[in-house]
């Protein structure tokens, strides 16, 4: 009989051809959250990049297809770092904090808090793959005869210590964790709520379809809570401007936000939606 092969490494694979695949909405997702409102005279100029077509569309016209495919190779990364980690390390951890003798299903706020902690733990590790993945997909097309700031993923490792001390690589760290620990949460939590909800519907059984089911409205879920904090991380990893977190996201509200379009921009133009 053949052995089957770790959890770990199917989670790895699996999560790493759909970087590859899901990568050009994460650059077009990076290059909206980094816009900001362009002033020109008394009034609101036009921005560049408008809702996913649009942005994926500007970005292959101008820079090329294989641009959409920036920081991939961070990206694998990450992918291997953190999903690693927070994958690997939830049954764990969730049985850590229900104990050994525990019998039943997992209270809700046992797997929330797991899910959480393996989320902030996960990034905190992998911190520098985001960044550099963020500031290679941040970086537009550029004059005639002006180098790129970074030629590959490895060289921005090296530059950003060089010129920015080893700590610069864990830039945007405080909303990074905020954002995957609540992701992170909101992903796995949501994921076994959904399933054993399905579950308990009559004619549903553990499989394909129940994980299908799950795993939709898991990342769904995700992403409508996560997305503010995901822009405060892009921002703070892409623009050197802001002092903190705090800085980032009261400016971002501030001048970037309206009220009557929060809702709309978090579910309907953002990316991150069919990303996940």
């Amino acid at each position: 009989m053949i052995p089957s092969p770790p959890v770990n490494l199917v989670c790895f694979i699996q999560n790493s051809v759909l970087q590859e695949c899901t990568l050009p909405l994460d650059t077009a997702k990076v290059r909206l959250q980094l816009q900001k409102k362009a002033v020109e005279g008394d009034g609101i100029a036009l921005p560049k990049y408008r809702g996913l077509l649009g942005t994926v569309g500007t970005i292959a016209r101008e820079e090329g297809a294989a641009s959409l495919w920036k920081g991939i190779v961070p990206g694998l990364h990450r992918q291997c770092i953190y999903g690693g980690l927070r994958i690997g390390m939830y049954e764990p951890v969730k049985n850590l904090y229900v104990g050994k003798d525990h019998v039943g299903d997992v209270p809700l706020s046992k797997k929330i808090l797991a899910a959480l902690t393996t989320g902030a733990l996960g990034i905190t590790v992998a911190n520098p793959t985001d960044l550099v993945k963020v500031r290679l997909q941040a970086e537009g097309k550029l004059p005639a005869g002006v180098p790129r700031r970074y030629p590959g993923a490895l060289n921005a490792y090296s530059t950003i210590v060089k010129q920015e001390g080893v700590r610069a690589l864990w830039t945007g760290l405080g909303p990074n964790i905020g954002r995957n620990a609540i992701i992170n949460a909101a992903e796995l939590a949501s994921y076994d709520q959904v399933k054993e909800a399905v579950l308990r519907i009559p004619g549903f059984t553990d499989n394909v379809v129940t994980h299908l089911i799950a795993g939709l409205g898991a990342g769904f879920f995700a992403v409508c809570i996560g997305s503010p904090v995901d822009v405060v991380k892009s921002r703070m990893m892409g623009d050197s401007a802001y002092k903190n977190t705090l800085d980032c996201f009261v400016k971002t509200l501030k001048n970037d936000v309206s009220s009557s379009s929060v809702l709309s921009h978090w579910l309907w133009k953002n990316p991150a939606i069919l990303q996940t």
